[in-house]
């Protein structure tokens, strides 16, 4: 119903600043909310932020908050993920994902989102 593909990954030095993009394709409502996600090598899976498609209220994780900003091109229909001071426990595989609705009690809960992207790997090297 809904195709995710993350793009923008790459490697970069302590500091640096990289940006990932989320196409989208399928069926998208203005009810959905974007989620961005990462996951290190021998990690569990983290919320980094999401974004609310109709107001385009932003929510971050305190790890990134201040570093990092979530934005969106409706006409697109792509989130993009702007990351700045990246240092080296930014490096993981980054996954953008959806869900029909929103709640702030379980935003940053990843089995609540319904589809995901193939994930991006995001390399800082020191």
């Amino acid at each position: 119903q809904v195709q995710l593909v993350e793009s923008g990954g790459g490697l970069v030095q302590t500091g640096g600043s990289l940006r990932l993009s989320c196409a989208s394709s399928g069926r998208t409502l203005s009810s959905f909310t974007m989620g961005w996600f990462r996951q290190a090598p021998g990690k569990e899976r983290e919320f980094v932020g999401a974004i609310t498609w109709s107001g385009g209220r932003t929510y971050y994780a305190d790890y990134v908050k201040g570093r990092f900003t979530i934005s969106r091109d409706n006409a697109k229909n792509t989130v993009f993920l702007q990351m700045n001071s990246l240092n080296a426990e930014d490096t993981a595989v980054y996954y953008c994902a959806a869900r029909s609705s929103f709640a702030i009690a379980t935003m940053m809960r990843g089995s609540d989102y319904d589809y995901w992207g193939q994930g991006t790997q995001v390399t800082v090297s020191s």
